[in-house]
């Protein structure tokens, strides 16, 4: 069904677009011109904001920080629309409003487009036969111009004279060419709406009308037959507009009854006249053609003369009357019936050229925003799925290092009680095993076997090698003791640490945890340095009798007594070095203690003195023993002493004297090793403390490396979200920008296309 557009609706257009239509209602080509603008306008949004979103999604797309939230489908989808909307714009641009006219030869169908532009533009009249297509069009310039086809030379026309030349000198020109008449707009006011018109030849002097139809006709808005009043239809004009019909859905048909001024000279039969052509006319647009129905037939058949209209038209732009001249009678209703025409083809044309030219681009256009929107929205729902598991991420991780430096506090109060408890408890175990050693030294003094002399030499070797055998014996002993325990101990006490802090790690790293400890090469490092220990041991070896003098008052005063004796001397006697005590029994004298021979000294002296005061007594005692026992009892027990001290000194070998040394060797070593026993111990609990420390710090280690990964998680995923939050802006902004060109799309619907409907 063929559209009969009415007088546009202001109720329904927007207030920002009251001006435009006010122009419109003056003009109804005008309302092509403000939808143009309109599209245009629009389609530019549309490409801006395409260009937008297509490197809004390749910026997000790139985007490596973040997981997809688009994808390269997407990506090249938008693309794609910006070429296509690029060039839809530049076609949206060139579009203007075509209307060709068809008739016979010689029907007056350039008489008729003279009387539209108000001038003679194009040839017409006796002797002037259109003989090719001739498209006028205005231009912006001063200065008519012919371009033929295939040509881009513009050649200057000043008359209608010159181009009627113009056009029969060319003999490439053939009735299927095409010349375009670039005529100013400033001279003819229809050309400035974007409207296009075709002249054409007779359709009575060619059969190529299919060629025609299908290059000049296919996006033509209106067709205008111009037939003769003075004759009926012809088959010829009925066969043309048949095959458009076929061709075009429903085309837009005016016809026009040209020199109906002839109908004047028999005004008795002109009703009757233009009854029969309404009536056929009528019959071949509603019967034949099926292009509108009787009730609009009405506003597309027209009975005119545009031979009248054009010469009032030009003698009005001269400043003369409009009815001057040698005109029929009637020519104001003709005139009145041509100005009805024009009116109703500009309403027909503009609402025809609104749709045939934009409504196609505005359902793209409508597509395209959508598509837009919808990927616009999923990338706002992936992106806000995203932030939502980035923000269950973040709490989880959050959750984990709150949890972390929790059971760490609290795992380092438990492993330094357990660190202190064990080291006490081996300081303990290392101090009784040693003590023990202590008590036992002289077996391992005595499993000591080397050969041994007396000389200083050989004595300096001696004890080298003593000293070594003492720290290795006793360290193999005390190991013996000590090490087993202390070992399960430590291994238990490090496999509780790995335990406890194992949770606090990640999977992946808890194997690797396992492989620090228990260490299986772990042992106890006593050392004693003996040799440092008992460097200022000095031995004596010397031959002391049994029943000597200073051995008596050695055992008969006791050690006590001797150091009180010696206490009193040490004014008068001057201290020497210290010496070892020749008896197992008696312990070492403390440094000051005075020498043997200096005790003789002093109490020779202390004899010497009492005999020089009781000389007499002594003489009275000698006397009452030697009469009482006789002289043979005293010379017996002087052989006796004799034979002893001769026995001793015999015996005092050089085993005797290694036994003597080894002996002093074990009371000096002993007093020595007493003093370390608590330093012994201290270290080796310092070291099971450095052990366990070590242990700890690894683990610890380890925590913090899983405390600041999960701190670098945190922080990647504030920065996540952060730019989740910013991505999700921009995508809700450009879908509310989709939504809105689809908003105007559909006013543009609404206000432009769907009047009429």
């Amino acid at each position: 069904m063929s559209l009969v557009f009415p007088r546009p609706n202001s109720n329904a257009i927007g207030k920002k677009d009251k001006r435009l239509m006010a122009e419109v209602n003056a003009s109804p080509l005008k309302h092509f011109v403000t939808a143009k603008k309109k599209i245009n306008g629009i389609f530019e949004q549309l490409g801006a904001y395409i260009k937008e979103s297509s490197a809004f999604l390749e910026e997000t797309y790139k985007n490596e920080e973040l997981d997809p939230v688009t994808t390269e489908e997407q990506v090249a989808e938008v693309r794609g629309y910006l070429s296509k909307v690029a060039g839809i714009g530049e076609v949206l641009a060139r579009r203007h409003m075509k209307v060709t006219f068809f008739g016979r030869t010689s029907n007056g169908k350039s008489s008729v487009i003279n009387a539209m532009l108000w001038d003679k533009v194009l040839p017409s009249g006796i002797g002037h036969t259109t003989n090719c297509f001739l498209r006028v069009e205005g231009t912006d310039g001063n200065e008519a111009f012919l371009l033929t086809e295939g040509s881009e030379e513009k050649k200057s026309v000043k008359t209608v004279n010159q181009l009627a030349h113009a056009l029969h000198q060319d003999e490439d020109l053939n009735a299927g060419s095409l010349v375009c008449v670039m005529w100013p707009k400033a001279k003819c006011a229809l050309l400035r709406d974007d409207l296009v018109l075709v002249d054409s030849p007779g359709i009575d002097v060619t059969t190529e009308l299919d060629s025609w139809i299908d290059k000049f006709c296919l996006d033509a808005d209106v067709f205008v037959l111009v037939a003769n009043s003075e004759s009926t239809l012809m088959q010829t004009e009925k066969s043309f507009f048949h095959k458009v019909n076929e061709r075009l859905s429903t085309p837009n048909i005016f016809i026009l009854n040209n020199r109906w001024d002839a109908s004047a000279s028999e005004p008795e039969y002109m009703e009757e006249v233009r009854r029969q052509h309404m009536e056929r006319c009528t019959s071949f647009l509603v019967d034949e053609l099926r292009v509108v129905d009787r009730a609009q037939a009405s506003d597309r058949i027209f009975f005119v003369s545009a031979k009248e209209v054009l010469q009032a038209r030009v003698q009005k732009a001269q400043g003369m009357p409009e009815a001057g001249g040698a005109l029929a009678e009637g020519f104001q209703a003709r005139m009145f019936e041509f100005q009805n025409f024009e009116r109703r083809f500009e309403e027909c044309i503009s609402q025809s050229a609104v749709k045939t030219k934009f409504e196609q681009h505005t359902v793209r256009a409508k597509q395209i925003s959508e598509a837009l929107r919808l990927i616009m929205d999923s990338v706002h729902v992936a992106a806000q799925e995203q932030r939502i598991h980035c923000l269950e991420t973040k709490e989880e991780r959050e959750d984990r290092l709150e949890f972390i430096d929790k059971q760490l506090d609290l795992l380092t109060q438990d492993c330094k009680s357990k660190i202190k408890k064990i080291t006490d408890e081996v300081e303990k175990q290392v101090s009784n095993a040693m003590a023990e050693e202590i008590r036992r030294l002289f077996v391992l003094v005595d499993e000591f076997h080397m050969d041994f002399h007396p000389s200083s030499v050989v004595l300096k070797v001696y004890k080298n090698e003593l000293h070594r055998h003492i720290e290795e014996g006793l360290g193999r002993n005390m190991s013996e003791r000590c090490t087993t325990a202390i070992t399960n101990a430590l291994q238990t006490t490090q496999t509780e640490m790995i335990d406890g802090l194992k949770p606090l790690l990640p999977v992946q790293v808890r194997e690797q945890v396992d492989r620090l400890a228990p260490r299986q090469c772990f042992s106890l490092c006593y050392d004693l340095n003996c040799d440092k220990l008992c460097g200022d041991f000095q031995e004596d070896i010397g031959f002391h009798f049994s029943l000597g003098w200073t051995m008596l008052v050695n055992r008969f005063l006791g050690p006590k007594n001797t150091r009180r004796a010696l206490m009193g001397y040490n004014d008068q006697v001057p201290r020497a070095l210290t010496i070892t005590p020749v008896s197992s029994s008696m312990p070492p004298f403390p440094q000051g203690s005075v020498t043997q021979e200096e005790l003789m000294v002093s109490m020779v002296t202390g004899l010497a003195s009492l005999t020089s005061r009781t000389s007499m007594g002594i003489i009275v005692v000698g006397g009452v023993i030697w009469k009482a026992v006789g002289w043979r009892l005293i010379a017996l027990s002087v052989g006796l002493y004799g034979l002893l001290y001769v026995y001793e000194r015999l015996t005092w070998t050089t085993k005797a004297k290694e036994r003597a040394f080894k002996r002093q060797f074990v009371d000096y070593a002993s007093e020595k090793l007493q003093l370390i026993v608590s330093y012994t111990g201290s270290n080796c609990s310092h070291q099971v403390q450095q052990e366990l420390a070590s242990t700890f710090a690894q683990l610890c280690q380890q925590v913090d490396v899983t405390r600041q990964n999960l701190e670098e998680e945190i922080q990647d995923m504030n920065n996540k979200i952060e730019q989740l939050d910013a991505l999700q802006s921009k995508a809700k902004l450009l879908r509310n920008k989709a939504g809105w060109l689809d908003s105007e799309l559909n006013m543009f619907t609404q206000q432009y296309l769907q009047q009429g409907r």
